[in-house]
């Protein structure tokens, strides 16, 4: 991968915060922002595929107006002059949003998604929308309309899904901030494949308006970015109530523009290697092993203790079919048959489901969340696998197995993930270490109840601990 041009002089690999910063002290300008992002975007996008829909004239039309909002002495927002580009199964007004699917190679929406509208309230300036697997389903991004996103650290892996666009972009540099969503992992893993920071928060934290479910825990909108200050910030935009969405959190997002320092010593942590007992290839293990050692750095006790995870799979496995079948309901049987063929075993699985097992799925969930509620109140976090493995080959849908453990469906190997989802719980990955072969590991803290906020605290220490976040792709560093 090529240095980067002395167009952007290095403004792409400053922290969104320290970005902001500068924007609001008048050192720099929104357009002069935008203009460094749209110089590394068009050198490093078109070998890696992060950003498949891109608007540099609606993006600079904006940035004038936050430039002249700025020379006016207006109220600026917490994220005044940063690009962003959104994930493209967020609905943008008068931008392509497809999805990743044939269906809508076309669709240009009318109207933007909320957390579209508080990103731009906040002073964000769109940019484009990011690669997705075909209607966010499976963690490998790759679509029949825009094809495959590479992983910069080694273009011939995947990058994790189905925020993998975003993870890439923010790896690269090509953005300071990025949008996701994550039903079993779509925020944590791309962030665990590229050396990112993504926060999987509480359900009801960042509403998601529109939506045919509102009453749906298993899929939430989120942040994603470089570090985890700067991914606070960003929720600090996007997290609030909203009164059309039944499940939001009435905490403002104010509060996750918070200082993040937290003395942690003492604090009693629980190191869940394997969730009981689930295939993790050894050089997953091995980095995570390693970087126990931070937190052991920042005062934390880690004690290897994890919960029963008995019933989890067959739980969200359930839970997700039911949703994909109410997601797909209306689709006509010409427009299912276009679907890719893992969405149509999990939209028919899901329409096979009885109401028993259904109620036993939620009995199930219910279950586990006890569990895991009980471990931690002893335990402030828990410290999971993100995913079972590494980046893996990007012309591979999915693992076939893992350790010699035979994979049953797309999304088996991510059970690390999966189950987490299932409860609730706010979960963040963070740079952990890396392979023999130089690719990316994260580790997944799992916080209590709501506690978002302890979460980015204990990540955000580690972070500075370790310090691995400024390891850069090859080319980059």
């Amino acid at each position: 991968m090529a240095s980067s041009t002395t167009q952007d002089s290095g403004l792409c690999d400053l922290t969104a915060v320290e970005l902001a910063c500068r924007v609001r002290r008048g050192e720099l300008s929104a357009r002069e922002l935008l203009e460094a992002h749209l110089a590394r975007i068009e050198q490093l996008n078109p070998s890696l595929n992060a950003i498949v829909t891109l608007v540099p004239e609606k993006a600079r039309a904006w940035a004038a107006e936050a430039d002249e909002r700025q020379a006016r002495g207006e109220p600026l927002g917490p994220l005044h002059g940063l690009p962003i580009a959104h994930k493209d199964l967020v609905m943008t007004a008068g931008i392509r949003s497809t999805s990743g699917s044939p269906l809508l190679a076309e669709h240009v929406p009318t109207e933007d998604d909320l957390i579209v509208t508080r990103l731009r309230r906040a002073g964000a300036i769109t940019i484009g929308k990011t690669n997705v697997p075909e209607f966010g389903a499976g963690s490998q991004t790759f679509n029949p309309v825009f094809g495959a996103t590479r992983n910069p650290w080694d273009p011939s892996r995947t990058c994790g899904g189905s925020s993998g666009g975003a993870a890439v972009a923010l790896a690269t540099g090509m953005l300071p901030i990025a949008d996701g969503s994550d039903m079993g992992g779509s925020l944590r893993n791309p962030a665990n494949f590229c050396n990112v920071v993504g926060l999987r928060p509480s359900p009801g934290r960042v509403p998601s308006v529109p939506t045919a479910m509102a009453w749906d825990t298993l899929p939430v909108l989120g942040p994603m970015a470089r570090t985890v200050e700067d991914t606070a910030l960003l929720l600090s935009a996007i997290a609030g109530p909203d009164p059309r969405a039944p499940l939001s959190l009435e905490t403002p997002g104010v509060r996750f523009g918070e200082p993040l320092e937290r003395d942690f010593t003492g604090t009693s942590v629980a190191f869940d290697p394997d969730l009981g007992g689930l295939p993790v290839d050894r050089r997953v293990a091995a980095v995570l092993e390693a970087g126990l050692a931070g937190f052991a750095a920042i005062g934390i006790e880690v004690e290897r203790k994890g919960i029963d995870w008995s019933g989890a799979d067959e739980a969200f496995q359930t839970l997700r079919a039911w949703t994909f079948a109410s997601s797909f309901a209306s689709l006509s049987e010409a427009g299912f048959a276009r679907l890719k063929d893992t969405i149509q075993w999990n939209v028919r699985k899901g329409r096979a489901l009885s109401g028993d097992e259904i109620s036993r799925a939620e009995r199930l969930r219910t279950g586990l969340q006890v569990r895991l509620a009980e471990l931690l109140r002893s335990h402030e976090f828990l410290l999971l696998p993100v995913n079972q493995v590494p980046p893996f080959d990007i012309e591979v849908p999915h693992p076939d197995e893992i350790e010699g453990v035979p994979m049953r469906s797309y999304i088996e190997w991510m059970k690390s993930a999966c189950f987490v989802s299932l409860t609730g719980h706010p979960a963040i990955s963070v740079p952990c270490g890396f392979t023999p072969e130089g690719l990316p590991v994260g580790v997944q803290i799992v916080g209590r109840h709501h506690d978002d906020f302890g979460v980015l605290q204990v990540a955000y220490a580690y972070q500075q601990a370790t310090g691995l976040w400024k390891r850069r792709p090859p080319g980059l560093d």
